[in-house]
């Protein structure tokens, strides 16, 4: 009895940490994630063009990471939670392949090499978490997606608004509904590990995209001799 109760005790404690983490670590608490969200003046419309080209390379090709993560994944709830998921990320997916195609080209920028060196790299991470056998990595890396995507979606809205694409509703799983799913089904130390550690991970790879498209403005503006 006293080992049920003590799963019972630190199950909850798991989600909140997932969500926590996400909050902490994610997009969200990103100076230029922020400075995109509000994006206007001179600069604007490249910067948001910029952040929708590289976003699409990581996540516009099929298919996506929820969907590798699936091969992994064996039938029950967590397998059910992916399969929603990764429909309503097909969405998502879609609206970004066409925004793309609708801001133009990227936007030329020095040091074109090194940013495509550095996409690679992000691409290989961001699969390899999704086809992780570890019992909660890739659960951990697609929670950490679904809960961060509301600061990408943002971006993505901006720059819809600016060049008129209609943007569509969102359904991506909510905080709510990933945290139940954890609750229930992540329990003991190895899943819970692998959990923080697929959603560390991917938020890191989040996070080094806004670094990347920081220093990408950064340099347009002093070749442009803004600043």
């Amino acid at each position: 009895m006293a080992g049920n109760a003590a799963v019972d005790q630190s199950a909850p404690g798991v989600a909140d940490t997932q969500l926590a983490r996400i909050a902490a670590d994610g997009s969200r608490v990103h100076d230029h994630a922020l400075h995109l969200q509000a994006a206007d003046g001179p600069s604007a419309a490249r910067d948001l063009a910029d952040a929708v080209h590289l976003l699409c390379s990581i996540y516009g090709r099929h298919p996506g990471m929820i969907e590798l993560a699936l091969a992994t994944t064996p039938a029950g709830p967590i397998r059910e939670w992916m399969m929603g998921a990764a429909d309503a990320f097909e969405r998502e997916r879609l609206f970004l392949v066409r925004l793309t195609a609708a801001v133009g080209p990227l936007p030329s920028t020095p040091g074109a090499h090194e940013t495509e060196a550095v996409l690679r790299a992000q691409r290989r991470a961001v699969e390899t978490l999704a086809q992780s056998e570890r019992q909660g990595c890739a659960l951990g890396a697609a929670t950490a997606l679904t809960g961060d995507w509301p600061v990408i979606r943002a971006i993505l809205d901006r720059c819809a608004a600016r060049v008129g694409v209609d943007a569509p509703e969102s359904i991506l799983p909510g905080d709510d509904d990933s945290a139940a799913l954890i609750r229930e089904h992540i329990v003991g130390p190895g899943p819970e590990r692998a959990l923080a550690f697929g959603a560390e991970q991917l938020l890191l790879q989040h996070r080094g995209l806004f670094d990347l498209l920081e220093a990408r403005a950064g340099a347009r503006d002093k070749a442009d001799g803004i600043g």
